[in-house]
């Protein structure tokens, strides 16, 4: 992988939990691969190369996306769906990561497609631990569905 790629997306609008996340990641040694877009417009700017992401190299997608639902513009669920419904994105591994314990909004996030739904922890080390864990998980064991 080269070292312009990205890693991780982080999909995340809540300044102090991007901060809890990028610390719970840097002390896992991810530190430069991580790119962080605070809605979810952007994201699929990013991820689809459009607007201010045209010059990115679309075959360069991130190993892992987590995703909130609580997001200006495109909110977390319609950027899943958005995902899933095109070819290029359909495949790339989706952990929602949320405050949101809904059912509603749980049952709608697996049957949009997430790979995973994680409650974000309140206090500071369950939610680092959870992810740590899930990046452990999603970089480390996982197998993703191309190389």
């Amino acid at each position: 992988m080269e070292n312009n790629s990205v890693e991780v997306l982080l999909i995340e609008d809540n300044q102090d939990d991007v901060e809890l996340t990028l610390l719970a990641l840097e002390e896992q040694g991810l530190t430069n691969q991580i790119k962080v877009v605070g809605d979810g417009a952007e994201a699929l700017s990013f991820l689809w190369c459009t607007d201010q992401y045209a010059h990115r190299n679309p075959r360069q997608n991130p190993k892992l996306i987590l995703l909130d639902l609580k997001l200006p513009k495109v909110d977390g669920l319609e950027v899943l769906k958005s995902l899933r419904s095109d070819p290029r994105t359909q495949l790339l591994p989706v952990v929602i990561l949320t405050s949101s314990c809904e059912i509603q909004d749980v049952t709608r996030g697996y049957n949009l497609g997430t790979n995973s739904y994680i409650v974000k922890p309140v206090d500071y080390e369950q939610f680092t631990a959870a992810v740590q864990k899930l990046s452990l998980y999603w970089l480390g064991l996982n197998q993703p569905p191309y190389f």
